[in-house]
């Protein structure tokens, strides 16, 4: 192959690959939204990806997020420390929580699920100011072939069966 040939054939693959790259985007968020609202209405948590002529190529997971504790106003923190647990502050030329202080307790409190944390030396229940319980990770899905899903998904692009389902703009008489 001669290097006209060769960059020719880059420059085709790239512009498949970058329409391939955004239509499969576009497809994850609208499946997302479309299992978001089944899980809400229904509790379906999976479905199963068929060809248009029938046969399961893959499943399709709902998977929960997850949410842990963070420190959204550092100052509000630093000060509780400051007042409760004064030897977990270092000095320097700024004032900080140590931390392995920090991850202890934001640890506990993503445990917990809230923000009260109880001294486990004294006991004493402390409603930590400067953290919030957020979102850590978006829920999402997964997408698992069958043995020979893949396999097949392949032969229907190359009989021409996922024409008007799977990038239409790609096949003759689509849209560009």
């Amino acid at each position: 192959m001669s290097l006209k040939e060769a960059a020719a054939r880059e420059a085709y693959l790239k512009t498949l690959l970058d329409v391939v790259n955004d239509a499969y985007k576009a497809a994850r968020t609208e499946t997302q939204a479309l299992l978001d609202t089944a899980a809400e209405e229904t509790g379906a948590r999976q479905v199963a990806a068929s060809l248009p002529d029938g046969g399961d190529v893959a499943t399709l997971s709902l998977s929960a997020g997850s949410a842990e504790a963070r420190v959204v106003d550092g100052e509000a923190f630093t000060a509780w420390v400051i007042e409760h647990f004064g030897t977990e502050v270092e000095r320097r030329f700024v004032t900080e929580v140590r931390a392995a202080f920090r991850e202890k307790v934001l640890g506990a409190l993503t445990a917990s699920g809230g923000t009260d944390w109880p001294d486990p030396e004294t006991g004493v229940i402390h409603e930590v100011p400067g953290v919030q319980i957020a979102p850590a990770r978006a829920r999402t899905h997964s997408l698992r072939f069958k043995k020979d899903g893949r396999d097949q998904v392949m032969a229907a692009w190359r009989e021409g069966r996922l024409a008007a389902v799977a990038l239409p703009q790609l096949t003759a008489g689509g849209a560009a």
